[in-house]
């Protein structure tokens, strides 16, 4: 039998190793893009590409942007040089010369947390499908931090802004001269794309009643958050109904409060048996206290985290969990900005995506005929 000590450093070793992979990431991207930049590899310059093709660098530009005259045969020179050389346009520069550009701004709240990553990668496919590139900012649940990327986006002439950050029910949005589109977020003033959390917390409260906990603690996330806030609503709801006894912990969405989190609620609520939390960082933390503890999982205590991102089905032991399309939510949060942008027919200004209920082994076994 595998012991709890060993499952609580199991457990620690993901969460370091999360830790030190998005800490890797960040440094390998900073590293490559100024080695790149100061040493210019393979990086053709338009100069480079009117040398080639033997014309001006005006009528490169006019190529480029397909403005004014060139002569066909140009064209065909100017294109085969371009293909040559790998030459890529200054996104930035051809925005500025344009007052237009094919850049997109992402807001993260977040990039620790893995669910977010997965958000943004659905937008970034859907984008580069359709020409364009991203701008992505990760706002650290800081206002500032949020402020200084809108006006970066607006310095480079974005034509639409997707944000998935904490500050939807505010003014920073308003008085843009582009579109904006709310992913994992909704308001009444902006078009979204999120999933149903009120179903999502009715689910994790019917699954943790079905497996017989009694003493559940119900962790509510962000209060400024709509879709957090329909989540707890779903699973208050059930419990109530149910007539559980319930306790509630309020918690962030953050990477950075979710350990502190997890000894505060077993502080508070040592007899909990059950946990629904609010996101799987949470959950994962909650694992790891508990473990450390010595609680034997499921056995003693269930948990069911919110999200499914990667991470879970690598906890010791898995993680059971609400799962949101996080991929195909960025995807169709891209499709609406592009449909907003080319002035075409939305059929749905606000697009709520179903959720669905992972059974891991943080929740015990039931009869499927329950």
């Amino acid at each position: 039998m595998i012991k709890d000590g060993f499952k609580a450093s199991f457990v620690s070793t993901c969460l370091r190793r999360l830790q030190l992979y998005v800490a890797r990431e960040k440094i390998i991207c900073y590293y490559v893009c100024n080695r790149l930049h100061m040493r210019g590899e393979s990086m053709a310059t338009i100069r480079d590409v009117a040398k080639k093709a033997g014309v001006s660098v005006a009528t490169v530009s006019r190529v480029l942007n397909n403005k004014g005259y060139a002569h066909e045969d140009t064209r065909k020179l100017v294109n085969e040089a371009i293909k040559e050389l790998n030459y890529k346009p200054n996104e930035v520069a051809r925005s500025l010369y344009n007052k237009k550009s094919r850049l997109i701004g992402l807001l993260l709240p977040d990039i620790r947390n893995p669910y977010f990553p997965e958000l943004a990668r659905g937008v970034e496919d859907e984008m580069q499908e359709q020409g364009l590139h991203l701008i992505i900012g990760n706002a650290d649940e800081k206002l500032e931090k949020e402020i200084d990327y809108i006006q970066t986006f607006k310095q480079n002439n974005v034509i639409g802004i997707i944000s998935a950050t904490n500050q939807a029910e505010t003014k920073l949005y308003e008085n843009l001269s582009f579109p904006v589109v709310l992913l994992d977020r909704t308001t009444n003033s902006y078009p979204s794309v999120y999933a149903d959390g009120l179903d999502g917390g009715k689910k994790a409260a019917q699954e943790m009643i079905r497996r017989g906990s009694k003493r559940i603690a119900l962790l509510k996330g962000p209060i400024e958050l709509r879709t957090a806030q329909d989540r707890f609503k779903g699973a208050v709801d059930e419990l109530c109904n149910a007539n559980v006894d319930f306790q509630v912990i309020t918690s962030s969405f953050s990477f950075h409060d979710a350990e502190k989190m997890a000894k505060t609620l077993f502080e508070k609520f040592p007899e909990t048996d059950g946990v629904i939390a609010s996101n799987d960082l949470s959950a994962a933390a909650i694992l790891h206290e508990a473990l450390r503890m010595g609680k034997s999982i499921p056995d003693d205590l269930q948990i069911i985290g919110y999200d499914d991102i990667p991470l879970s089905k690598l906890l010791f032991p898995p993680l059971s969990t609400i799962r949101q399309p996080a991929y195909d939510m960025g995807r169709e949060a891209a499709k609406l900005l592009m449909k907003i942008i080319n002035k075409q027919p939305l059929a749905q200004k606000n697009i709520q995506m179903p959720v669905t209920f992972i059974e891991r082994q943080t929740t015990r076994k039931v009869e499927k005929n329950d």
